[in-house]
């Protein structure tokens, strides 16, 4: 049975916890500066300095505009899932994420659990079914792993269909006192007085 709706993995990733905060150096406090040589913000990159994008090599920023052309689009996919799941999300997205050369981390991977269990009755079913399968391919570019939870809530949907219509036809046939209806094969014996 599935239980989530995700984004495809990419490769050499490393887990690290939900949105951290942006690592600078090597952990230990900012190098001093000149007051002239003091950081400008790059108005064109909100959040990077000017002086770091000048010491960035051609091939740095190429990686830093995939990566962050990446975030954008996995935190896009995830926050689709999200809005079209509504109460059945399990849990908000969990994300993977790559350590760029700017000593940032991007996300590079998403994933969003969503409660796949059957509904109170085949009615309930369906519609859980339905909302499974918006969800799973309410991004852009569904991931393989969202084609298959929406080829898997399908199916539930089916089931769910076969189960009501069933429920449907034994309500139908025991009302009218037609062959549906229980009987034992063996004759009832009557008790003779």
């Amino acid at each position: 049975m599935f239980a989530s709706v995700s984004s495809a993995l990419g490769a050499s990733l490393q887990r690290v916890p939900l949105w951290p905060a942006p690592v600078r150096g090597s952990g230990g406090p900012a190098p001093a500066q000149d007051a002239g040589e003091a950081d400008q913000a790059d108005p064109a990159q909100p959040g990077r300095p000017a002086a770091q994008e000048a010491e960035t090599t051609p091939a740095q920023q190429r990686e830093l505009a995939r990566l962050e052309a990446r975030d954008r689009e996995v935190r896009a996919h995830e926050q689709a899932h999200l809005a079209t799941g509504g109460g059945l999300i399990t849990s908000g997205p969990s994300f993977t994420y790559e350590l760029g050369p700017d000593k940032r981390h991007y996300a590079v991977a998403g994933e969003v659990h969503i409660d796949t269990s059957p509904g109170r009755s085949p009615q309930h079913t369906i519609t859980k079914a339905q909302q499974i399968r918006a969800a799973a391919l309410a991004p852009a570019q569904p991931s393989g792993a969202d084609r298959q939870v929406a080829a898997q809530a399908s199916q539930m949907e089916m089931q769910a269909r076969i189960a009501r219509a069933l429920v449907q036809h034994y309500e139908a046939v025991g009302q009218h006192g037609g062959p549906g209806e229980h009987r034992s094969a063996a004759p009832r014996l009557q008790a003779s007085a």
